[in-house]
């Protein structure tokens, strides 16, 4: 099971998630390709909120297809194209994900970094 890590040093998260989380090193990784909006039939819907409903709904599919579901998830990466969409994609992600882990509308930059190391 993937152990969620939270530094004493760091300050708390700011929504439903953790600052690390550790993979045991037997775990098998799935790594999803970037999922657009688009559903199986090829439709595309006009607004961000549909389009990332969808997108989510793809990585659903993806993890179930490979005996994984969302609480395998370890990290996302998205890329929103309008600044202005953000309030739609983070209803979405509630909606579909569950949870509400993007930062607090004043933060200016988040960095996000993935790490392994041989033992």
């Amino acid at each position: 099971m993937n152990r969620c890590a939270n530094p004493e040093t760091v300050h708390e998260p700011l929504g439903k998630y953790s600052h690390a989380v550790g993979v045991p090193g037997n775990s098998e990784w799935l790594v999803i390709s970037g999922q657009v909006g688009r559903d199986r039939e090829g439709n595309v819907p006009a607004g961000v909120r549909e389009q990332s409903e969808q997108a989510f709904q793809n990585v659903l599919a993806c993890l179930k297809a490979n005996g994984m579901d969302k609480t395998d998830i370890v990290k996302f990466t998205v890329y929103l194209t309008d600044a202005r969409f953000v309030a739609e994609y983070r209803a979405a992600r509630t909606k579909v994900i569950g949870d509400d882990v993007l930062p607090a509308s004043e933060m200016l930059v988040e960095i996000e970094a993935w790490a392994a190391k041989a033992r």
